[in-house]
């Protein structure tokens, strides 16, 4: 590290005390960015200052949520996420199928948009792509987060978020099916006229093992008035099925397939 006046050091320091960011210090007094952050940080030390990182988290502070964004990264969340949060490893990851860039895309800007002071990024691994997002404070919002997977303890929706997917139950769908739904065609025969004629029509299909996370989405479904079904895959309800012409509809003006 080069070496500089002690005046030039005291200049900075007094700076950076009155709120000056490093990047301005480092500008103006002509010192790299990096001794600047380590002139903040001995200085700190000295005075015994606990260092807090900022944040706009909307549990911690007086920020305001995104609605639209959180409630859709709910349903991506309960899901294919999950959060790391021990000494130093903190981030949420969302995994996504890697044909579908614009899914990707959605879940990077979806986090962005809840927490955007927060680092983000992708990792591509055997087909699919982890958008991750780096900060402790995915714990403040998504209080679900614990040990093991989340079909094997509890799923409940705190109040605050129970309004927020209140207030915006489409994009809690939504996410939800980009996570662990499809949109399909199935098909079937029928007899017209002693003739067997094929037909064709489109299907959602919402599969996930927990009965908590599968109990949200068809209280959602209930609240839009979509009619659902439950398929059974070997004995166990883990499959809901939307095929009603209505409700297909409704779910492709406000859903769609993955893309």
């Amino acid at each position: 590290m080069a070496s500089h006046a002690p005046s030039k050091r005291t200049e900075a320091l007094t700076l950076l005390r009155a709120g000056v960011p490093n990047r301005e210090v480092a500008e103006q007094l002509g010192v790299p960015r990096g001794t600047v952050g380590w002139w903040r940080s001995e200085d700190r030390r000295a005075r015994g200052e606990e260092y807090r990182r900022p944040t706009d988290c909307p549990r911690c502070t007086e920020h305001a949520v995104d609605r639209t964004a959180y409630s859709y990264l709910l349903g991506l969340y309960l899901g294919d996420g999950h959060i790391v949060s021990k000494p130093g490893q903190h981030h949420l990851s969302v995994y996504c199928d890697a044909r579908y860039t614009g899914l990707v895309a959605a879940a990077e800007d979806a986090m962005r948009a809840v927490l955007p002071s927060t680092a983000t990024g992708r990792r591509s691994r055997n087909g699919c792509v982890e958008v991750k997002s780096y900060t402790r404070h995915w714990t403040c919002l998504f209080p679900q987060h614990g040990p093991g997977p989340k079909h094997e303890r509890r799923i409940a929706l705190e109040l605050w978020q129970r309004e927020i997917v209140d207030a915006r139950p489409w994009e809690f769908v939504r996410g939800l099916i980009h996570s662990d739904g499809c949109r399909i065609t199935n098909w079937t025969t029928r007899s017209v006229g002693g003739e067997r004629r094929r037909y064709e029509y489109p299907r959602y299909l919402f599969t996930n093992k927990s009965d908590d996370v599968r109990a949200l989405f068809t209280g959602a479904l209930d609240a839009l008035g979509i009619t659902w079904t439950v398929l059974n895959r070997d004995g166990k309800p883990y499959n809901i099925s939307v095929a009603r012409k209505a409700s297909v509809a409704l779910m492709d003006l406000h859903v769609g397939a993955k893309y």
